[in-house]
């Protein structure tokens, strides 16, 4: 069944345009249609309330099927248009979503349980602006020449001068499987310089959040997306993740989530032969040293605490502090903990919203009491904040810990953070480096030079020095268990491309 608009949800802005709370729920998006799940609708909670924000899809697998075939048909003719058409087509989206930006930042809040400014800034406004940058991205280069080459006559063929290209090529269909903690800014991630490079996409986003990922693809639509270059079909199921993942016209898979899930992802990749994009978990390490500003290390790693509350896998959860500073550094973690405001992420005073769910908060908890258990000090939290509803954890500070606890090794995703003492810098550099993750760790210390040292010597994919700021033109990715490819910037396009040579007889 096809219908003629979207619907589900709780008015214009937290529904998006034409919905009703009486509405019979979100429809699939496939192949240009609103199509109704065939298998029914399922309830999205705010984090905040427990109250219901709308109704999101249940896809089968056989509209999984039917999404996939769309993207298929469409890539032929999408893959073919001038990189100004594709580059057109993403700035309209972008000023599409900065148009509606309170609406959406609205839902956004209501799904995630982030607060306002949060769902302002860093989701909705990070998303238009990606759709922006890769609008710019369409009309980057895609050829790279290669040097001549005298070859010698030969079993082959004559000899000549033979001259080359490199050309960036698009995938074909891509599956990405988006995240809960940012609804906006990590499918517009994947969709954009998908896009750009002339793919078409499938998007499966995070079951507790996948109206804001609906109101994305509407926002294309209106931008001027042909039918089938975006689908988007959301479930509670893991069987409908497999689906996307495992279908035979999907190319390639970008993923965003957990290590464990990453990793059975890639094998089914490995089996179709699929590229694949995996940003997975992190367990990032600060190494605070004797001579850092400590002011500046404890509002980096304090970050930890506030933003998205702690469900970010590029935190500093595990704060390594030289000896000299390492009892300052704690007292410091635990005032500045201790004063965050936790409560209604619509307040504007609020800097700790919720985490996504009851069963996640219960995962939280869960850590901090085998903490506790396993010889850690608590500092500070530990404790279910009063509050009348809603899924909150209070930022909550381990010392004293050891290097094999588990919450010392294991990526909690919530706003708790472990610190470990160590002598010299080799100490600091190995406790940072024993880790099964390795996204982004940082480096506090006044002696830059040192600071530089150090950072060569990390096994991760990002270095922050005196810093947890981002560039965003930076390649972004992990080593070890952490993930595979690195995106953002041109880095993205080359990841949602494949290098064809093409060779000629000069």
């Amino acid at each position: 069944m096809k219908g003629r608009g979207p619907q589900g949800g709780t008015g214009r802005g937290v529904g998006g345009p034409g919905r009703g709370a009486a509405g019979p729920g979100q429809p699939l998006f496939i192949g240009g249609e609103w199509v109704a799940p065939d298998d029914g609708h399922y309830a999205v909670l705010d984090p905040a309330t427990e109250e219901t924000v709308g109704h999101a899809p249940e896809a089968s697998p056989a509209q999984v099927a039917a999404a996939v075939d769309a993207a298929r048909d469409a890539f032929g003719a999408w893959s073919r248009t001038a990189p100004e058409e594709r580059a057109a087509v993403l700035d309209r989206t972008a000023r599409i979503i900065r148009r509606e930006l309170p609406g959406y930042a609205e839902l956004a809040q209501a799904e995630s349980g982030a607060t306002t400014r949060t769902a302002r800034a860093l989701q909705v406004g990070v998303s238009a602006a990606r759709f922006a940058r890769y609008a710019r991205g369409a009309l980057e280069p895609v050829e790279t020449a290669v040097p001549p080459q005298i070859t010698e006559a030969g079993p082959m063929g004559g000899g000549g001068v033979f001259g080359a290209v490199a050309v960036r090529r698009p995938v074909g269909v891509v599956a990405c499987v988006t995240s809960y903690n940012n609804p906006w800014a990590n499918p517009a991630g994947k969709v954009a310089p998908a896009l750009a490079m002339g793919n078409t996409v499938v998007v499966k986003p995070a079951p507790q959040d996948p109206l804001s990922v609906y109101r994305m693809a509407e926002a294309l639509a209106e931008a001027g997306a042909p039918p089938g270059v975006v689908n988007v079909v959301s479930g509670t199921r893991p069987e409908l993740g497999a689906a996307v993942v495992a279908a035979p016209g999907v190319d390639m898979v970008s993923f965003t989530g957990s290590t464990a899930v990453g990793q059975r992802i890639a094998e089914e990749c490995g089996r179709g032969m699929k590229r694949q994009l995996m940003e997975l978990g992190g367990k990032g390490a600060a190494l605070v040293f004797d001579d850092a500003d400590l002011a500046s290390a404890i509002a980096g790693i304090g970050t930890t605490f506030s933003f998205y509350s702690g469900q970010i896998c590029t935190a500093p959860t595990r704060v390594l502090a030289q000896r000299g500073i390492y009892e300052r550094l704690v007292a410091g973690l635990a005032r500045y903990a201790e004063r965050l405001p936790v409560g209604d992420p619509r307040d504007p005073a609020t800097v700790v919203g919720p985490v996504i769910s009851a069963a996640h908060r219960d995962r939280v908890e869960a850590y901090t009491a085998l903490a506790v258990k396993e010889g850690a000090h608590l500092v500070t939290g530990g404790e279910r904040p009063e509050t009348e509803r809603g899924f909150y954890v209070a930022p909550t500070l381990f010392a004293e810990c050891a290097p094999g606890m588990r919450v010392v090794r294991e990526e909690i995703f919530g706003p708790v953070v472990a610190v470990l003492p160590f002598d010299d810098e080799e100490e600091g550099i190995a406790l940072a480096n024993d880790s099964d993750y390795g996204l982004l760790d940082y480096v506090w210390s006044a002696d830059v030079a040192r600071a530089f040292r150090v950072a060569g010597r990390l096994r991760a994919g990002g270095v922050g020095i005196n810093t947890v700021g981002r560039n965003m033109e930076a390649p972004f990715g992990g080593f070890k268990r952490s993930g595979v490819g690195r995106d953002v910037g041109s880095y993205a396009l080359h990841a949602y491309s494949e290098l064809q040579a093409v060779v000629w007889p000069g």
